[in-house]
């Protein structure tokens, strides 16, 4: 992989710009955005500013996908926005990408930060050249009920507030949560959401060290980019660590099995030096982690021997709440004899 510029630190009293890339959840359920919008400044001692057309009504939204890619473009190109944080996820931002302009991003960088659906629009970023940054939207994130994670907020200044080397990802041992208040309901706006026992990484395979840059995003948003001028060349895999996690609609392991026969054809697999796996997206409990985890095994050892091939599953990032921040791009290194995953360089300047 090329690497990637790094933007600058997120500093008190910057200013953030709120847009909507692809589902118009703050026109919809205003009180939620507004929610997240409230512990975001008071969280970082920041400013949110929405983007021109952030606020408007989803349909709307829908069938204007220029002016979602225009509110990107300006938010960019506007010197007093220091970072960019998506509100929430969809599933129509590919609509975006003929409407991108990557010298826009390359020229002007800075935080970016989203997930699900977003995961487009880092791909945009990275073909740009710039690091973005995978983590919590302002809705889904930022707007936790009854206050942030504490495991999501100190990785969120780790990540994006520091420019020394974050070190060890250190694991979550809050507990993690798969209970759904509704958006609807204002009354649950403050009510936390209850925490189930912890999950720890679990190491299935690798032997000692190994170094990557980091590379993923949502596995079904992976494939809408497949076959665009935005999916990597063969060459940008080789070394990088795939970080991949599901969707709160809980795609089957044998959806994960058909997606990684696919990387193995296309020869991706054979590249890496590591797969990280979130926790399973819109799953009640863990008892089926391990049938993603035997997905995974099936067609990474058993059908293509990549028996050195390191991989790392029920990791915090994605589609679990409390997630961590990935930075695309970062160097990482991954010890499976000690069982430590290390960013090894800063993500900020």
């Amino acid at each position: 992989m090329k690497k990637l510029i790094r933007p600058k630190k997120l500093q008190k009293g910057d200013t953030i710009a709120a847009i909507s890339l692809s589902w118009g959840g703050p026109g919809t359920i205003p009180s939620k955005y507004n929610y997240g919008v409230r512990q975001l400044e008071d969280f970082l001692d920041v400013k949110v500013k929405p983007t021109r057309h952030a606020l408007k009504d989803a349909q709307w939204l829908h069938d204007n996908p220029k002016a979602r890619a225009d509110d990107l473009m300006e938010a960019f190109l506007d010197p007093d926005i220091k970072a960019i944080i998506s509100t929430i996820g969809g599933s129509d931002s590919i609509r975006l990408l003929p409407y991108i302009d990557l010298n826009v991003i390359a020229q002007n960088p800075k935080i970016f930060m989203g997930y699900s659906d977003t995961t487009i629009s880092h791909f945009a970023c990275y073909k740009a050249g710039l690091s973005s940054f995978y983590g919590p939207s302002i809705m889904a994130g930022f707007g936790e009920n009854g206050g942030l994670h504490p495991y999501m907020a100190q990785s969120v200044k780790k990540i994006l507030c520091n420019s020394s080397t974050p070190g060890i990802w250190e694991p979550d041992t809050s507990g993690w949560v798969s209970e759904q208040h509704s958006w609807d309901d204002d009354s649950y706006l403050d009510i936390p959401r209850p925490l189930n026992n912890p999950v720890q990484p679990l190491y299935l395979q690798g032997d000692a060290k190994v170094k990557g840059r980091l590379i993923g995003g949502c596995l079904e948003v992976l494939e809408f980019l497949k076959g665009t001028d935005y999916w990597p060349s063969l060459n940008e895999w080789e070394g990088c660590v795939l970080f991949i996690e599901t969707s709160e609609e809980a795609p089957s392991p044998e959806f994960l099995i058909r997606v990684l026969r696919n990387y193995a054809a296309q020869g991706i697999l054979q590249r890496l030096s590591g797969v990280l796996f979130g926790r399973p997206g819109g799953l009640k409990s863990d008892e089926k982690f391990k049938s993603y985890d035997d997905a995974l095994l099936q067609v990474i050892t058993k059908e293509c021997s990549l028996d050195n091939l390191h991989i790392v599953t029920h990791l915090a990032f994605g589609h679990t709440d409390p997630m961590h921040v990935l930075p695309y791009g970062a160097m990482v290194e991954i010890d499976s004899s000690s069982e430590t995953i290390t960013f090894t360089e800063g993500a900020v300047l």
